[in-house]
């Protein structure tokens, strides 16, 4: 676990958390919906969650999804999200999404987090590159990849399908290890 601006604290997702999961998901779902859409189509409800975070726990098991969540070390509420998907380990590389509240937008606490799992991530599975996939739109996402060191490679065109059956294009950041 490690603490963020020393009001919030990062650690591995515990996948008997469901409810406090649903929570965070169904506080932001409309807003979630266009960029999280698996997730939030998985989670429409509590025993959707409960499912889901079966599924999560053998993804965990199997190392082929690393969820983190961010809290609120005052009252341990779930407050974001970020995870660590799309795991290619032949190169060894991995796709990094996340989220937070809407009640905490603007505070950094994202870039924090995004910075810290990354750093986790890399030392402990020796990844080489770490990406993200950003909407031309979510000025909020790019700015923290870019703050976090990501490069713009170049934008996927027609690249996701999001909850409400649109197809968007996504810019494409990178970032390289050694």
């Amino acid at each position: 676990m490690k603490i963020c601006a020393q009001q919030f604290e990062i650690s591995l997702f515990d996948t008997a958390e469901h409810q406090a999961l649903f929570e965070l998901i169904d506080q932001n779902r409309e807003r979630l919906a266009v960029f999280f859409a698996g997730t939030v189509a998985k989670t429409g409800s509590l025993e959707d969650t409960r499912e889901y975070c079966h599924l999560i726990a053998q993804r965990i098991e199997e190392k082929s999804y690393f969820p983190y969540v961010i809290r609120n070390a005052n009252n341990g509420e779930m407050i974001g999200f970020v995870d660590i998907k799309n795991i290619d380990w032949a190169i060894p590389k991995a796709e990094i999404g996340y989220f937070i509240d809407s009640r905490y937008e603007g505070r950094g606490i994202t870039s924090q987090a995004v910075a810290w799992v990354v750093d986790e991530v890399v030392a402990l599975h020796k990844f080489k590159k770490i990406y993200c996939r950003i909407s031309p739109q979510n000025e909020s996402s790019i700015a923290i990849a870019i703050k976090n060191e990501f490069e713009l490679e170049g934008t996927l065109r027609r690249e996701y399908k999001t909850l409400h059956n649109d197809i968007v294009d996504l810019h494409y950041f990178g970032k390289l290890f050694d």
